[in-house]
Formats: structure tokens, sequence, C-alpha cells
């Protein structure tokens, strides 16, 4: 059998809301790492939407894929890796590691699964030409066949309704819905997918600030959240702050500077908005209170700068716990609301 093409991942662009017309299938977002998977006979290939090869890093996933019937195939899909009731992408991060030993260790603790959602080529034939919604039936077939507690059958839709009733059941659970057209190809690098992530709000203590690179300014707000030993724990920082804003932000915060600021886990170490070097930052008393707008949690912590929503002088510090961040369940917990 001739070699299989190994194509670039389709991608998808970000939109406020699902589309209303047309013949689109939705499909739960989830928050890992996302993999074409190729096994060509005894060869398995597992590739990251930049092109890293994962396979040394997922042993377990290769062992998932060795042991299918089907020995010539291509689909696309999502490593997790479920904790308890939650997915943690931290526990996918940690997987990253050039220590051979680490990594067998890992796969045994917290093995990873497989979500797929797509399929690319099967035997001798393949598919990206055809239309998602042949492509969507030679999955099924696939799962059917060869599925199993890891190897994981991403849910999907044609209602737009149920779709958005998802992310309400969800409540911050899922990180959002895909839209795809059912009646068009795989169209490998391009953005023709639609994404509508979750919206996901939380009130955070001004712990610190960072002033603005010329010294003017606040540069961002630093975030705290209280943990269950009542300890101010730094989870993130804000970021798009205006010029106009800098130096009225300055005059608001420099009257509190005040020692420690973080109680608990404070900022420190290099920081990569900063040239990898190490960032100084002004303590706070912890005597405001912000709503943010953020994406995903990865070991308690935003993972990206989160944006400014508004000030709640109503909110008090303390009521800011780290109970309000909502964490992805894992996808045995989703299937009792994506139905």
């Amino acid at each position: 059998m001739p070699p299989i093409p190994m194509p670039e991942p389709m991608e998808a662009k970000l939109v406020s809301e699902l589309p209303a017309e047309g013949d689109w299938q939705f499909e739960p977002k989830w928050d890992g790492f996302r993999a074409i998977i190729r096994r060509q006979g005894n060869a398995i290939d597992i590739l990251s939407k930049s092109g890293k090869d994962l396979a040394r890093y997922f042993p377990e996933i290769v062992a998932l894929i060795a042991a299918t019937q089907e020995t010539h195939f291509v689909v696309d899909g999502e490593l997790v890796v479920p904790i308890g009731d939650m997915l943690s992408f931290d526990a996918l991060q940690a997987r990253l590691h050039p220590a051979e030993s680490r990594i067998k260790r890992l796969s045994r603790e917290t093995p990873a699964q497989l979500i797929l959602f797509d399929c690319l080529h099967l035997g001798a034939r393949g598919f990206t030409m055809a239309p998602l919604s042949e492509r969507r039936e030679r999955l099924e077939a696939f799962h059917a066949k060869h599925g199993s507690a890891d190897l994981l059958l991403s849910p999907c839709s044609v209602d737009r309704t149920k779709a958005e009733a998802w992310l309400k059941a969800a409540g911050g659970a899922l990180d959002g819905v895909v839209a795809k057209r059912r009646d068009e190809p795989y169209r490998p690098g391009e953005r023709a997918m639609l994404k509508l992530k979750q919206r996901r709000t939380a009130d955070c203590v001004v712990g610190g600030f960072r002033r603005a690179k010329d010294g003017q300014g606040v540069g961002s707000l630093l975030l705290g959240l209280y943990n269950d030993d009542d300890k101010l724990d730094h989870v993130g920082f804000t970021s798009g702050i205006t010029d106009d804003e800098r130096m009225e932000l300055a005059a608001k915060l420099e009257p509190l500077i005040a020692k420690p600021g973080f109680t608990g886990k404070a900022p420190g170490g290099p920081s990569r908005w900063n040239d990898g070097k190490a960032s100084e930052w002004e303590p706070l008393k912890a005597e405001l209170v912000v709503e943010v707008l953020y994406d995903q949690i990865t070991a308690n912590r935003f993972r990206h700068g989160t944006r400014l929503l508004r000030w709640r002088p109503d909110k008090a510090p303390g009521q800011c716990r780290m109970d309000q961040l909502a964490r992805e369940l894992r996808p045995s917990e989703l299937a009792a609301i994506i139905v």
C-alpha cells in the first residue's frame, strides 16, 4: 500500500455566535492537544498542530492505536488527560519532558485519552475531499469497531439550539463549541471551522501591578484569589490596558502600595512578557476587586492574559475565592450533559 499523506489540521476562527443558516455540524470544543494520528502498518505517528511529533510523549496512545485491527488510517482528534472529574491541561503539559522514565511513569499514573472527531483516511481510501457528512459516517463506523474507554468519539449535533444548550447546561465546564460545514471537504491548514468559546468570568483581588515598560503608569494588574487556607494566591494578570488608562490607574493604585500583596503564591521569576527577565511588581493592600474575562485554567492559574470587564466596589475581597474557577469536566461526565 502506498504511503498515506499526513495533512495539516484544519483550523477554526473565533466567532461571537454560532451560524444560524446552512448545513452545519456542531461539536464540543475540547481543551487538550490537537493531534493528527496516522497508522501505516506498525508505524504510528501522532503530530501536533504545530507539526511536533508527540508519539514518544504518549506511549499509551501509541499502544491504543496499535491495538486496533485496522492497520492503515488517519484520524483527527484531541488528546486529553482526565484526573478525577476534570480534564487537566497541566497533566498534558507535564508529558512534554525529555526523560523517558518520567514519561512512562506519567503514562501509567495519568493515562491520556484520544477523542476522535474526523476520519481522513481508512484502508486504501482517502477522505479529505469527501464532505464531512461522509467522513462522520466513516468515523462512527471506525469507532463502533475499535472504540474503547480511552478511544472516544466526540458527540455532535446538527441542531444549533442543542449546541447552544450544551454551553448553558455545562456551565463553565465546556471550553466551547465548534461548527463545521457538513457539505465541505477537509481543508488542511485553513481556518474553515468556526469556534464559539465559553465566556468565563471571575471576580479577583488586585494584589499588585507591574509598571509599563517606560516606567510611566500601569502595565498590567496582578490578580489574586483566596485558597482554602485563606491565603491570596497570584492567579494571573490583565492585558490590554490602553495608554490613556495607564496614568489614571497609577493614581488609583499607588496610594495602596504595601507589602506583601500576595500572602500565598506570589509573582516572581522570569516573565515571557519581559524577554525572559525577572519582572518587578508593586504589592497592594487587598482592597480592590475586578471582574475579568478569561479562557482556560491551568494549575489554578489563568493560562492567558485576562480582559478587565469592570471594577467591583460592591464585592468584598474575601469573597474572591478559587472555587469560582470553572474547570473542564472529563468526557464521561460531559456525556450526561451533551445529549
